[in-house]
């Protein structure tokens, strides 16, 4: 009795959607913290990551296996970004914001979340061009090469920005302290 043969002929190697998911369940740390940079609310920015996280998902077809997934989601992040930006004109802030809150109470951490808080107001006040750099750069700690290629622009440009960021950034804590 012959056996059948397996075919030969499959193109590329049938990729499992559990390790897709896993995979990009491992990038939702850098993914949360880039939404929050950009979208400088807590809300808007858990908003942002959903709506990053259910695009991928849903087009988890059109990444490219030996790509890096975190710039890929990352790109799908910040395309989500702009297409919300250029949606909706900007709010008005009435209430306090919620973080405020976070500084009463705790023992020791006083002053670290002040100057987190600090910090995250002085990267409010950059141009999106800057803040979006200085996220991927300084806080990810992403190259510069691999920076501009999630944003899509030249490295030339991309150091532009960041050393305009840098200083504004500088300057913006210089202020608050």
């Amino acid at each position: 009795m012959k056996r059948a043969r397996p075919s030969v002929s499959s193109p590329k190697p049938e990729r499992t959607p559990l390790r897709f998911d896993d995979e990009l369940l491992t990038h939702l740390p850098r993914l949360r913290r880039v939404a929050q940079a950009l979208a400088r609310n807590p809300a808007d920015a858990d908003d942002l990551l959903q709506a990053a996280v259910e695009r991928a998902l849903t087009r988890a077809d059109q990444w490219q296996p030996g790509t890096r997934l975190d710039a890929w989601a990352i790109r799908i992040l910040r395309n989500l970004w702009i297409d919300t930006v250029r949606a909706q004109a900007r709010r008005r802030e009435t209430f306090v914001a919620a973080e405020e809150g976070d500084v009463v109470g705790r023992q020791g951490e006083q002053e670290m979340t002040v100057e987190m808080h600090n910090i995250g107001r002085a990267m409010g006040t950059l141009p999106p061009e800057q803040r979006e750099v200085i996220a991927l750069v300084m806080v990810e700690g992403f190259a510069y090469r691999e920076a501009a290629d999630i944003l899509d622009i030249p490295i030339g440009t991309l150091t532009s920005r960041l050393v305009r960021g840098r200083e504004a950034l500088l300057a913006a804590l210089g202020e608050a302290a």
